[in-house]
Parts: structure tokens; C-alpha cells; sequence
């Protein structure tokens, strides 16, 4: 009868520690964020700040992206929690076809009650 209980009582936690996680993952989807970027590799030249900014009128964030003399390209981007995750992961991982990313630094992130910056375009 022990066993019955500590299986339910068991089950009955990890229902709840589910239900607390998901609630706190819906309540992430939906908040609004901003975040800074530096990406370092072979990142000029390689149409980088194009497909940029096509991945994020695609994932429907907004933001801006631009070359810096120092060879990297900078930018922000904002939009809902899980958007500018996705994005952060874009910038991360695949860039252009032609790019290579060595590295990507995300700086500033912050929670924002309404959009600052409308659309995704490219600064020079």
C-alpha cells in the first residue's frame, strides 16, 4: 500500500512540476524581447546582411543589421520570446550560404512592453 502511494503521490508531482513548466514556457512565448548582436567569421561580402534580414521578416521579428569596419556585422532584434530564440539560433548556426560564423555574441537582452523598431531592414 506504501509503494501505491508514494507512485501516486509521485505522479501526482510530476503533473504539477509539468503543468509549472509549460505555464512558464507560454508565458515566455508571448513576452516581448530585444537583444543585440555581433557576429564574427566571414560575415562581408557573403550577401550576410540579406539573408538576415530575409530570416527575420520570415520569422516575423523586427530589427536592423549592418556591416562594421571591423569586419563583423551587428545588429538587433525584436519580437517574441521564442522568434528572437529562433533568430539568435539562425545567427548562431546558419547565417548565408557563403558565410562562415565563428562567433556570435548576444548582448542587451531585455524584456520590452511594446515593439520599438518596426520590420527588419539592413543600416549602413
Amino acid at each position: 500500500m506504501g509503494s501505491v502511494v508514494c507512485i501516486c503521490s509521485l505522479v501526482v508531482y510530476s503533473a504539477v512540476l509539468l503543468l509549472a513548466m509549460s505555464s512558464n514556457v507560454d508565458a515566455e512565448k508571448g513576452k516581448l524581447v530585444s537583444v543585440d548582436f555581433e557576429i564574427f567569421g566571414n560575415v562581408q561580402g557573403v550577401c550576410f546582411r540579406m539573408y538576415t534580414e530575409d530570416q527575420g521578416k520570415k520569422l516575423g521579428v523586427s530589427g536592423w543589421v549592418k556591416n562594421t569596419r571591423q569586419g563583423t556585422v551587428v545588429g538587433q532584434v525584436q519580437g517574441p520570446y521564442n522568434k528572437v530564440n529562433e533568430m539568435k539560433m539562425w545567427l548562431r548556426k546558419v547565417g548565408s550560404p557563403s558565410s562562415r560564423i565563428d562567433r556570435a555574441e548576444f548582448s542587451n537582452e531585455r524584456d520590452i512592453s511594446k515593439m520599438e523598431i518596426h520590420g527588419f531592414g539592413t543600416r549602413y
